[in-house]
């Protein structure tokens, strides 16, 4: 978060509206899939009421906007479908750089009418864990790389996705990992991504080629997790509505194409005391107990947390072998074949790379859970296994194969349920099971090419 906005009050925010002479606000709430929900207000009516309500299922539905018709769901949320009652955060407050008019864009948080913090909301459930290593004196640092593909314009979900087409006017047919031409390509649409990350005051780093044809890798500068997943949040905002002025698309599903490699979101993530110490190191530089049992709660509760950080059907087509994606909780340092990563760095900078969350996970949750993770293996000193110096993906495979697996591990989890919340568990599985059943209805090119006329 820039360091102007981390003390933000009502009065800032006031004078940035005037500063930036704003009409317009989207007040906007980041749902269950991290898609922007909410509402627009005149700046007048923004600034009267400072806050709005909205019907609480509204940050608790799937990706295909069905609810739960019963169940344990409706224990959590109201049949009556109570309003929440909803506040803006000031340190959010952005320039909606695209729009016609001076519009500002700002991330609110969800109440009850009593006042208490609506407690399966995405937003809600990455604070709820950052108080939880606030009260042990103890600050998270995270750094999200995140992956995208840019794809040919497709209105026709029966139809594969192609790469775009560049200022060469050819489609990339070969692997360009890391290529500087590559990225060029697409100079007028970095350009406009870039000019909007600055408007926005996004503290975005370097922007790569990845492996897959039209796949890029953008990267944070490390900060405190709730400012890093608003981040996140508003640039896939950003980068889609780029795309499309460009006649092209941005995803982040995590297998968009077929024979391609998949999307992740790695996260690097360190702690830092009171004195801002790194406390993965001891005094002689030396890994620290935290650094191991760190690692030790992320090899013990990834595999339940995976329908947290693999969240769709598709997820799970991205976690295969050989495929530059991690099927194991193995660790190493400077080993990108394991789920966990120890990259070579000072002992001021030692941190752990979670290498196994897909780019389609909602961001507040995906850093919820892996620094529940952490923060279990800390509280609970959890050992590691030894440490993975070959190749891991030579290994079983240790992590869930399907979306109906992963969920039932995450239900059985309890440790995760009670850093979580209860009732976060309750809403998000019971939601993912509709998205489920709603996916096993489609049948699938696979099973008519080669079931139709053999079985």
């Amino acid at each position: 978060m820039n360091s102007d906005r981390k003390h933000f009050n009502f009065n800032d925010l006031e004078q940035w509206l005037d500063r930036h002479r704003v009409t317009e606000i989207e007040c906007l709430v980041p749902d269950l899939t991290g898609v922007a929900r909410g509402k627009i207000l005149p700046r007048q009516k923004f600034t009267e009421d400072r806050g709005m309500r909205l019907p609480e299922a509204v940050v608790a539905m799937g990706v295909t906007g069905e609810f739960p018709s019963e169940g344990p769901y409706y224990d959590v949320i109201s049949p009556t479908d109570h309003d929440m009652h909803l506040r803006p955060d000031p340190r959010t407050v952005r320039i909606v750089p695209w729009a016609s008019d001076p519009t500002a864009q700002v991330v609110h948080d969800c109440y009850d009418k009593a006042g208490n913090i609506v407690p399966f909301a995405p937003r809600s459930v990455l604070r709820r864990v950052c108080e939880l290593f606030e009260a042990e004196g103890w600050n998270p640092i995270v750094a999200p790389e995140l992956e995208f593909y840019l794809v040919a314009r497709n209105t026709d979900p029966d139809m594969p996705l192609k790469p775009p087409i560049g200022r060469s006017g050819r489609a990339e047919t070969s692997r360009q990992a890391y290529s500087i031409d590559a990225v060029n390509e697409f100079d007028p649409l970095f350009e406009d991504v870039y000019s909007y990350c600055e408007q926005m005051e996004l503290n975005v780093d370097t922007l790569i080629h990845e492996i897959g044809a039209g796949q890029m890798e953008i990267n944070f500068f490390h900060d405190h997790p709730l400012g890093l997943a608003d981040e996140v949040f508003f640039f896939k905002r950003t980068v889609r509505e780029a795309a499309m002025r460009h006649n092209m698309f941005a995803t982040f599903m995590a297998k968009p194409i077929a024979g391609e490699p998949g999307s992740a979101m790695h996260i690097h993530q360190s702690i830092v005391d009171a004195q801002g110490r790194n406390i993965f190191s001891n005094a002689d530089g030396s890994a620290s107990d935290m650094f191991r049992w760190y690692i030790g709660g992320l090899q013990k509760y990834i595999p339940a947390a995976m329908a947290l950080f693999a969240p769709y059907v598709n997820s799970y087509r991205r976690l295969a072998r050989f495929t530059a994606a991690p099927i194991n909780i193995q660790w190493g340092t400077d080993n990108r074949t394991v789920g966990i990563r120890s990259p070579v760095a000072s002992p001021a900078a030692r941190r752990i790379e979670n290498r196994v969350i897909g780019a389609d996970a909602n961001p507040y949750v995906a850093l919820a859970a892996t620094l529940a993770c952490g923060y279990l293996g800390m509280k609970n000193r959890v050992e590691p296994t030894p440490e993975c110096k070959g190749d891991a993906y030579l290994g079983d495979y240790q992590l869930p194969r399907s979306l109906g697996e992963a969920l039932e591990k995450l239900r059985a989890e309890r440790d995760l349920a009670s850093v979580l919340g209860e009732s976060f568990i309750t809403v998000y599985t019971e939601v993912k099971e509709i998205e489920y059943a709603e996916f096993m209805k489609v049948i699938s090119p696979w099973e008519r090419e080669h079931l139709l006329l053999h079985v």
